[in-house]
């Protein structure tokens, strides 16, 4: 396949867990972790009712404010969020300007076979030249392209609904566990032995809502929309792209046009 365009874009890498969620959220965690054990007693901040009352209900309220689609989506999403394929703008730019400058010296109708075939990894990219290379008029394939845009921003943002909605739950769900704690406790006055228990479910539950809505929920939810912003941004490159070999256009235009998308920092210099 020595004809297959070349780049200095970097090779698919394999999925590696995104550092940066993983040390922010479980260094958080340890952290916690660690004050309780010098505290002395960590065994004290286990207790089970609260943790069923917390964990468990704020799954269940909300799981009744989305559907269980909703729910998977967001599963799936987060799992592509805690694990990064190397999909960085300038490298999207690298790759279109590539294939771009393949189809300028020898026609779109190279790209059949190999060539697309390649492109599986990229599944968005793959949909737009096998469009141009069926022959698509160029407002029907940006269209399609643009529908696909749109559909994958409303999944980011269902998905992003769903963690923001546990983020606020989990803290009221720790203050409902509270107010059970203090009628346990306060229906018992008259029993030493039972006062501690419902203090414990009143203190806890407090203390577990917090840390699934402060160090969890809110922080994947960032993530979530970060990443999701970088990958409208390949996409919409991509789009570009597409655009430009349908149209046939000098790869030193697309140049240009996606350095006025990129950030200043991760332009490029294909042509030197």
């Amino acid at each position: 396949m020595a004809d297959y365009p070349d780049s200095d874009a970097p090779p698919p890498t394999r999925a590696l867990p995104d550092l940066a969620t993983v040390l922010g959220i479980g260094g958080a965690l340890v952290l916690i972790l660690i004050a309780l054990v010098l505290g002395g007693s960590p065994g004290a901040f286990f207790d089970v009712p609260s943790i069923l009352i917390v964990v468990l209900g704020t799954l269940a309220v909300t799981l009744a404010s989305f559907t269980m689609k909703d729910v998977g989506v967001t599963g799936v999403m987060l799992a592509g969020t805690l694990f990064q394929g190397g999909r960085a703008p300038r490298s999207a730019a690298l790759k279109v300007l590539s294939l771009a400058d393949f189809a300028r010296k020898h026609g779109v109708l190279r790209f059949q076979g190999q060539i697309l075939e390649g492109l599986r990894d990229d599944p968005f990219l793959h949909k737009g030249l096998a469009l141009v290379v069926d022959g698509l008029p160029e407002p029907d394939v940006e269209a399609i392209l643009a529908q696909d845009i749109h559909a994958t921003q409303q999944r980011l943002a269902r998905a992003t609904s769903v963690l923001r909605r546990a983020a606020e739950v989990a803290p009221a769900m720790g203050l409902i566990g509270t107010l059970i704690g203090l009628v346990q406790m306060l229906g018992h006055l008259d029993d030493p032995g039972a006062i501690g228990p419902g203090m414990a479910v009143a203190l806890l539950t407090t203390f577990y809502g917090a840390i699934l809505g402060n160090v969890v929920f809110l922080p994947l939810a960032g993530k979530l929309e970060r990443n999701g912003a970088d990958d409208t941004l390949v996409r919409r490159i991509y789009l570009v792209g597409v655009l430009s070999v349908a149209r046939k256009e000098n790869p030193r235009r697309l140049e240009m046009l996606l350095n006025s998308a990129l950030p200043p920092a991760q332009r490029v210099d294909y042509y030197g």
